[in-house]
């Protein structure tokens, strides 16, 4: 009895994604993405603040081992699931994530969520708490950051159960404007129904 109704409940929210799923075919949500947000990001971050952030927190975290970048990983998915935490608010207070914040609201719904993360994909600065803070093992940080300039990612469309809405992660190198140098990624949701 309780398979059979998970089994119907899953057909169920199979057939309710199907009917409200975005009409346009992934290739023209990516090239969307690229004609008309790719330009916008890359216009705020290489803004001073962000690039300076950035350099800021590669310096210090400059000799950090695996061991305790995993043990930070770990003390923030432990933070998350308690609701808050000194890691999680270290980085949500701080002036880059208060940007980002900002970035996301004159999105007008465009970007559901904005990560910055240093040259060990560690986070940097965020608009919302991601689910975990080392984004070094991800390929939204190997194919950006070690991919270098250029470079480009984006996702699947996927149904984001926290926003309920469509959405496509885009990321991208930071680069030091001043250098060419890149310094770290950046990850932003795209809700992709605001591109229909």
């Amino acid at each position: 009895m309780k398979k059979s109704f998970l089994t119907s409940l899953t057909a169920v929210f199979s057939v309710l994604a199907i009917s409200v799923a975005p009409t346009m075919a992934a290739s023209d949500y990516a090239q969307k993405i690229r004609s008309e947000v790719v330009p916008k990001v890359q216009s705020w971050i290489a803004a001073p603040m962000v690039v300076a952030a950035i350099k800021s927190q590669n310096e210090k975290h400059g000799g950090l081992s695996q061991s305790q970048i995993d043990s930070m990983d770990k003390q923030w998915r432990s933070e998350t699931s308690a609701g808050s935490g000194k890691l999680i608010n270290e980085v949500l207070g701080n002036e880059l994530s208060k940007y980002l914040g900002g970035v996301k609201s004159d999105g007008v719904g465009v970007y559901t969520e904005i990560f910055v993360m240093d040259n060990k994909g560690l986070n940097v600065g965020q608009s919302d708490v991601t689910s975990d803070y080392w984004q070094g093992d991800e390929a939204k940080w190997k194919e950006t950051y070690l991919a270098g300039a250029g470079s480009m990612l984006i996702d699947e469309v996927e149904f984001d159960e926290s926003t309920q809405t469509f959405q496509s992660q885009l990321s991208l190198p930071v680069l030091d404007p001043a250098t060419n140098e890149v310094i770290g990624a950046v990850t932003i949701g795209v809700n992709v129904e605001l591109l229909q």
